[in-house]
């Protein structure tokens, strides 16, 4: 029997993120001045409370964006400008310039000197329950361009953190930031040959890393549901490989379907409502549907090839997938409901790993040419090949949210007994920009990106 881990949160870690108040109420003041409170309606929200962006990604891409960040009074404040200070400086779109005042009015004389572009002020306050403000301002206008405060539990300071990074990222870039989530991953420990695998997740920036299984038995492939908290994997327990799912509120596992063969490879439609998955079949493998509701299952492919790694468009209407149907592993799209299968990888080389951007602009996938690893995007149609990093292994792409980052899994060489073997988690922007590790408490692999926390 596979082991039920111990479930992710407590009881008492429940309720306090159930009464996390994220209070994003505009602070109707455009400045602080005497100590006083000026109630000035803020234009640059307008009718529809969002202004458009100054500046574009890829114009921050060329040259960050200097921000002035200051320590919000300290202790508790300090640690939120720390985490708030990794998440902008680990975009590469950011240069986060400490110093400025936590409260009272803007020092935009100050700012401007430094080469600001933006300047953020707030304060933390209250002790088992805690107010943090916050306060982004435009040097060059010298006018509040949000307002936003939050009360919640001493205990949610880091994803407050979090929050107010992507709130930060979304004003000045005018897309949806990427801080506020988890990753899925594979903890992998002892020797190369015998590793020990378990199921794990942890903030997006390695914080907060939790083991969900025991280790038991060998687990794999990790994908986070779209709607629930909810993780799909697949687990060789009792020496039979099957997809599971994995309740990250109640650590309850259950299998999904019963299939003859061994089921691998999910992924979650975009809705939440079903599992698309790979099972084998007669020395191939082909690729299924699973109602989540009612069990039910629906076979879409029969090529008699191996036909697995199946991801949706983001308006589920299409899949990528990897077959050998063709002669060697290639990447091939077909309408959801299985018909009309077309290649669309033609590079020189094998591809495996498809993931569709949740942008919908974007493919990734891993290609193995020379007997080395790539990592790289094309567009939808199979134009537009671009690799981002290359390695001994890159692969297992998975996108954040707003589809501008990868995360991915690389390993290195292992010499005689597995020495010098490493498996690690990697971050690269979607133009090979910014390629980074991510530090996880030991090795690591499969990572699988959540949506943004509710």
């Amino acid at each position: 029997m596979l082991t039920n881990s111990r479930p992710l949160i407590s009881d008492q870690d429940a309720d306090a993120l159930k009464n996390l108040l994220l209070e994003r109420r505009t602070l109707m003041g455009a400045g602080l001045v005497a100590g006083g409170v000026l109630a000035t309606p803020l234009s640059a929200f307008a009718a529809s409370g969002q202004p458009e962006a100054e500046i574009t990604v890829d114009q921050a891409r060329t040259a960050p964006i200097p921000l002035v960040l200051p320590n919000f009074g300290g202790g508790l404040g300090g640690q939120i400008a720390e985490v708030l200070t990794n998440d902008l400086t680990n975009t590469g779109l950011f240069k986060v310039l400490p110093g400025g005042a936590s409260g009272g009015a803007p020092d935009f004389a100050s700012a401007k000197s430094m080469g600001a572009r933006a300047l953020v002020t707030g304060s933390v306050s209250g002790s088992g329950s805690v107010r943090v403000e916050m306060r982004l301002w435009d040097v060059l206008t010298q006018q509040q361009i949000q307002g936003t405060a939050y009360t919640t539990s001493a205990a949610n300071w880091r994803r407050i953190a979090h929050i107010v990074g992507d709130v930060i990222y979304e004003r000045m870039l005018g897309e949806k930031g990427y801080f506020d989530t988890r990753i899925a991953f594979i903890s992998r420990s002892g020797p190369r040959a015998h590793q020990r695998t378990r199921l794990a997740i942890m903030d997006q920036d390695g914080a907060n890393s939790r083991m969900l299984t025991a280790g038991n038995w060998l687990t794999l492939t990790p994908r986070f549901s779209p709607v629930k908290d909810q993780v799909a994997f697949m687990s060789y327990a009792n020496n039979r490989p099957r997809v599971y799912l994995f309740d990250l509120g109640s650590g309850r596992q259950q299998i999904l379907g019963e299939f003859a063969g061994i089921s691998f490879a999910p992924r979650f439609s975009p809705d939440g409502r079903s599992v698309v998955l790979s099972v084998t079949r007669n020395g191939g493998s082909d690729i299924f549907v699973v109602d989540l509701a009612s069990g039910s299952r629906r076979q879409i492919t029969a090529s008699g090839a191996i036909d697995t790694s199946p991801s949706y468009s983001p308006d589920g209407s299409q899949i990528v997938f990897n077959s050998d149907r063709g002669g060697s592993p290639q990447l091939y799209i077909m309408s959801a409901s299985g018909g009309g299968a077309r290649r669309i990888s033609y590079g020189h080389g094998t591809y495996g790993s498809p993931v569709w951007s949740p942008r919908g602009d974007l493919i990734a996938f891993t290609r193995i040419a020379n007997g080395s690893f790539s990592l790289g995007v094309m567009n939808p149609d199979g134009t537009g090949e671009r690799i981002m990093t290359e390695g001994f292994t890159v692969e297992s792409p998975s996108f954040c949210p707003n589809g501008r980052v990868l995360a991915y899994c690389r390993q290195s060489r292992a010499g005689a007994g597995g020495a010098g073997f490493n498996s690690s988690i990697g971050m690269v922007d979607i133009t090979g920009f910014n390629d980074r590790a991510l530090l996880t408490p030991g090795q690591a692999s499969d990572p699988a990106w959540s949506p943004l926390n509710g």
